[in-house]
């Protein structure tokens, strides 16, 4: 069963910049994880302090192994002192037969 995460985030106005930048190397890296089945940004189009982050794993044990690659040691110690809010929410999907 897939492993799913949505990530709010509130980026101070000031670090909008530099936070997209760590943002976007850390989505490419993950994207190439065996585990990681999606990895989408998605910004506010009325107001860019705004983002989302969808993920989409293999299982729970294949995000763990993301949380342990260096490159998302280096985005978490860059990026979330550039936020004003981070909020996680965790979903499995629902297998709907066709």
């Amino acid at each position: 069963m897939a492993f799913v995460l949505v990530v709010n985030i509130r980026i101070k106005p000031e670090n909008v910049d530099s936070f997209m930048q760590a943002l976007k190397v850390n989505a490419r890296e993950a994207r190439k994880e065996p585990g990681c089945r999606q990895f989408e940004v998605l910004v506010d189009p009325k107001e860019n302090t705004k983002v989302m982050l969808f993920e989409v794993y293999d299982d729970e044990k294949a995000f763990e192994a993301h949380q342990a690659t260096p490159h998302f040691k280096k985005y978490l110690a860059e990026a979330v002192p550039m936020l004003a809010s981070r909020e996680r929410q965790v979903f499995t999907k629902a297998e709907i037969p066709r």
